[in-house]
């Protein structure tokens, strides 16, 4: 049975006339009749017989009348606790976040919050293609690309802007360039390299500097994690790539930006679409909104 269809029922219980129902509802009497031809189609009894000129209710259609206040009430139950979810602040938000921004950002965001929403905080080390699918897990997902690379799939997800951060080259303090305020592809492209694993969101940013440099780079290590790539820079074997605003200081270690090159990522969050109709995740993202901005 159709909910429509019911409330159309009971409306001719309480009125009397189609023309009265018609009249409440906004809609014409013939708009009515075929309502309540179809409600009579999916019932094996009469629900309606002509009294004289006007249409009345059978005791059928009477006891299915009665029926459809419960159902109007249920609905609105039903409506008022999805409201309710929607605006509660102590459903938990689960948040996932790749491992630097977890590092920079999950322990400013549980104080700042205090339990308002509750937090569920993930990180998650994916590769950038595998990020979008994490929305069927998390209601929130941070994640980064290259600023020059692909965009995230909107057809199916809400993208959420929250920082464009440099990447910097990362030197050992001793390094013999280190001296420099800034570098150029020149100064570097001889240089041992540290880069991420195939496939991951960095990979990209390694090669915006290869095809600057018109040669490929001597990429001797394979390390996704920054804290541990600035363990191997500091130690003076290789160069990094390392995000200029988001990644603590190590020591031994200095970044420096280039000179003739801009290297970017984009850190956004991405949603579902239905998740943005909830207060919580809208006093999250609101929240890592503020953090952003203060990195910056």
């Amino acid at each position: 049975m159709d909910v429509r269809q019911l409330t159309i029922l009971r409306e001719l219980f309480e009125r009397g006339s189609l023309v009265a129902v018609a009249r409440a509802l906004h809609v014409t009497p013939s708009a009515v009749s075929q309502h309540l031809t179809a409600l009579q189609r999916t019932c094996p009894t009469p629900l309606t017989e002509k009294r004289g000129r006007r249409l009345a209710l059978t005791p059928a259609g009477e006891a299915l009348a009665a029926a459809a206040v419960d159902v109007a009430a249920a609905l609105d139950r039903a409506n008022r606790a999805v409201e309710a979810h929607l605006e509660s602040l102590d459903t938990p938000v689960a948040v996932c976040a790749f491992n630097s921004v977890g590092l920079a950002w999950f322990g400013p965001l549980l104080r700042e919050l205090n339990g308002a929403p509750p937090l569920r905080c993930t990180d998650e080390d994916v590769a950038q293609q595998d990020f979008p699918g994490l929305v069927a897990d998390y209601d929130v997902v941070i994640a980064h690309r290259p600023e020059a690379g692909p965009p995230w799939p909107t057809r199916r997800l809400r993208v959420v802007p929250l920082l464009t951060e440099p990447l910097h080259v990362a030197l050992a303090a001793d390094h013999p360039l280190a001296g420099r305020e800034r570098l150029t592809v020149a100064d570097v492209a001889d240089e041992r390299w540290i880069s991420v694993h195939e496939g991951f969101p960095l990979a990209g940013a390694l090669d915006v500097v290869a095809a600057a440099a018109r040669r490929p780079l001597d990429v001797v290590h394979r390390i996704n994690e920054f804290f541990v790539s600035a363990a191997v820079v500091a130690s003076g074997d290789a160069l990094a790539l390392l995000p200029a605003l988001t990644s603590r200081a190590e020591p031994g270690v200095v970044l420096r930006p280039l000179a003739d090159l801009t290297l970017n990522r984009r850190i956004d969050a991405l949603l579902r679409p239905e998740a943005l109709a909830r207060r919580g995740v809208g006093t999250v993202l609101d929240a890592l909104r503020g953090l952003a901005a203060r990195s910056a």
